[in-house]
Parts: C-alpha cells; structure tokens; sequence
C-alpha cells in the first residue's frame, strides 16, 4: 500500500476529536489493530524510523484491513502523545470499552477462567505490567474500582505491550460487594497481603477458580475488601527489603495461580 504523505499545521494535528485516543508504540498499536476491538481512524508512521518485524507487521495489517498509511514527520507524533516513547508509530482509534462483569459471569464466558481484581491502584506502570501478566497467563477478567484507580489509557495500553486489547476489563462502583457476587458464582477471593498471619501462596490449594485481589501501592487492601476475602496469602521473602512492589507481588501471584492450574 502506498502511504500518503500528510503535511498539516501544529494546529490541525493537536485537535483530537471526542471519544477519540492515540495508541502509540509498536507491540501496542500491533495488539491494537490485531484485536480488531476498537475503531481505528488512522495510522501515522514517522519519516524516520528503524525498521523491525513488528512495524511490518503493523504496516501488513493495516494493509488487510484497508487502513491508509500516513507518513508525517516525528515531531507530530511527539506532540501527539505529549514527548511519549512512540517509537515512530501512533495510531488514532475509539476510547478502550470496558466490559460488564455481570454479563461475563452471567453469560458462562469466564467459566474456568480465574480473576484479578485490583483495589485502587494508582501508577500506570504497576496497571500495564499486571495487566501484561494477566493476559500471559489467561486471567479471565480483570476487576477495578470505578473511582481512586488508574483507568486504561494510551500509557496504560503501551506499558501492557497491548495486553490491554485482549483482555475483559470491568469497571465497579463497588468492590466488595462485587467480590461477593463472585463468590456466588464459585470463585475464592484471596487477597495478596505481606502479614504474619498471611498463608504461603504455594501452600494454598489454587485449583478452584480464584479471583486474586491486589491492593494499591500504598496502602494495600482496603479494609472493607479485606474483610471480603476468603483467606490472605503472601509471597515468602528472603532478603532485606520490606517488601515486593503491586506489579511483581501480583505477577508472582498470577503464576503460582496459573502453575497449580496447569500442574493437574
């Protein structure tokens, strides 16, 4: 496919319509245009960029789909996506769309399919890199709080590599309440907490469906949370440092999760 060279003032290119993102980086755009989930408006790819599979891959795709190749200069793009890491490449596509958790519970979907729920976390690295994990090892859904979290942007979409765009991500008003719906449906809602009273996670049975809950970077758990979950677990440590961040506590957790599954 021919590109199309798009030459437009600072003005025009910083005018983003309603309801419209820009995705940028290559594993995220890639993920983006493969899960075929949101509308894509338009692909800009820089003058000067290197070369790689994945940009090809890109290019291909937006080729099947009949989706025209704008070439622009990097400087647009760096406006785009406010100084952002691009890597040469942004696309233009709908806001990301949350999925109900009533639906999936109710429509069978997330039958065998464990949950992570996260309780109010705030750093859209620590959301991205759960979130990669999670689709790694085929977490069903993945629960947030409505309110106090992080949300899935364009920043949340790179740092997950476009995990983002092949996972169910429901937002609640209300967590607890929502954890014990879940267990109507079966599930055993663990929560991930450094304490002397905390089970060993490897120590625990993980074979039934399990909804993991991972509290935010502060303060953890919030009490109301807390107290609906079934039984907490922590990851045993050995060295000097207090304590595992959100994302590497919760990524250890989801494989411990998804190791006991796969080991029957």
């Amino acid at each position: 496919m021919e590109a199309r060279e798009i030459r437009k003032s600072h003005e025009q290119e910083s005018v983003k319509p309603s309801g419209r993102v820009y995705i940028y980086g290559r594993n995220a755009v890639r993920e983006c245009l493969l899960a075929g989930r949101r509308k894509v408006y338009r692909l800009l790819v820089a003058y000067s960029h290197s070369a790689s599979q994945t940009l090809e891959a890109i290019e291909s795709l937006a080729a099947r789909s009949g989706l025209q190749i704008e070439r622009v200069e990097r400087s647009i793009l760096d406006r785009l996506t406010h100084g952002a890491n691009h890597q040469g490449v942004v696309i233009e596509a709908s806001e990301f769309s949350y999925s109900s958790i009533e639906d999936l519970l109710a429509s069978g979907e997330l039958r065998g399919k464990d949950i992570l729920m996260l309780d109010s976390l705030q750093d859209p690295q620590n959301f991205g890199t759960l979130l990669r994990t999670a689709e790694v090892f085929g977490i069903g859904a993945v629960i947030i709080p409505e309110h106090r979290s992080v949300e899935v942007t364009p920043a949340v979409v790179n740092a997950s590599s476009g995990a983002t765009e092949h996972l169910n991500i429901s937002k609640v008003t209300n967590l607890a309440r929502t954890a014990s719906k879940l267990k109507e449906y079966g599930y055993w809602v663990l929560g991930l907490e450094y304490d002397e009273s905390s089970s060993v996670i490897w120590d625990v049975d993980l074979r039934i469906p399990i909804c993991l809950v991972v509290g935010s970077e502060g303060s953890g758990i919030r009490e109301l949370v807390r107290k609906r979950c079934d039984l907490l677990v922590k990851i045993p440590q050995a060295g000097r440092i207090g304590s595992l961040n959100a994302a590497v506590a919760g990524s250890i957790a989801l494989y411990e999760i998804y190791k006991s599954k796969s080991s029957k």
